[in-house]
């Protein structure tokens, strides 16, 4: 099958820096494949949203150059195909309800393996039922091998919120089954929850594709950038600096886009001078050190 990849942000926030890495990685993997590369509007949770992001979101990414092979999905569009999802596992006995709250799961740090709950809710959660000794390893294209206990690190995983709200991991495991994404270019922050998903991929039957993590840019604090925590947002009206920013980040030559005048010149030789192999091996970059590179290549 032909190489499709996406990328998908939530509308929590303008896009910063480490937004950019990953859109930017994921454009260049598949433009070196010769793939197609689409733009999913992850807006499943309202009461962290905040109005008009996702429209500055695809503004800022058009601003940069990144334009997707394809109409943008929403997924609030798009609960009709979740709950037919969520009824094939509950109708095979993969997924159950949930009455348990916070509280009562406190003693097991989070982790569900059994209900405990003495009283029905209105409202249930749906989860995912993890046998005992569920173990899933995979290769991730950049992170290496990985391997997680599921069942013990992880526990019986929500499908569906108590308040009605669906659950990242289902969205996202049928969205890119429905959409045929074969490879999955993300942030390192998203490492720990592809073997759940790989885990819902083998319960609804559906194909895994390849996954690459790439490194998260982290602040001075050493916390990893994020809308949800007010990181600078890029300059949409000057996207250069960022460009060749995230370029670094991507452990490419900063001599490529030194010269270029605009956004379209620095793509195309982005495009030209991308080298896979230079993808760094790691999990996370700080901010200070890309400076750092940056002093080093100016002198």
């Amino acid at each position: 099958m032909p190489y499709r990849g996406r990328f998908a942000p939530s509308p929590t926030g303008p896009l910063h820096l480490g937004s950019l890495v990953a859109a930017l990685g994921s454009w260049l993997l598949a433009r070196a494949a010769g793939g197609e590369w689409w733009v999913r509007v992850e807006d499943l949770d309202p009461p962290r949203e905040i109005a008009g992001a996702a429209e500055q979101q695809l503004s800022t990414l058009a601003a940069f150059g990144l334009h997707a092979d394809c109409p943008i999905t929403w997924q609030s569009q798009r609960s009709h195909v979740y709950l037919h999802a969520l009824d094939k596992l509950l109708a095979d006995g993969s997924a159950f309800e949930c009455h348990c709250s916070r509280s009562h799961l406190a003693a097991s740090n989070g982790i569900h393996r059994a209900c405990v709950a003495k009283t029905r809710r209105v409202d249930p959660a749906i989860r995912l039922r993890v046998a005992d000794g569920t173990v899933i390893s995979f290769s991730d294209g950049l992170q290496g091998d990985v391997t997680q206990d599921v069942a013990r690190e992880v526990g019986d995983f929500v499908l569906k919120r108590a308040d009605g709200l669906w659950a990242y991991q289902l969205a996202v495991v049928v969205d890119d089954a429905a959409q045929g994404m074969t490879d999955i270019v993300r942030g390192a922050d998203l490492l720990d929850s592809t073997p759940r998903q790989i885990l819902l991929q083998r319960a609804l039957g559906l194909p895994t594709p390849r996954y690459l993590h790439l490194p998260v840019v982290l602040d001075a604090g050493g916390h990893k950038l994020s809308k949800t925590s007010s990181a600078p947002p890029v300059d949409a009206s000057d996207p250069l600096p960022a460009l060749r920013a995230a370029w670094q980040v991507l452990g490419q030559d900063p001599l490529a886009l030194r010269t270029c005048p605009d956004v379209m010149a620095t793509l195309q030789a982005a495009r030209t001078a991308f080298v896979p192999e230079r993808l760094p091996e790691c999990a996370s970059v700080p901010l200070a050190a890309l400076h750092n590179m940056a002093d080093a290549n100016a002198v």
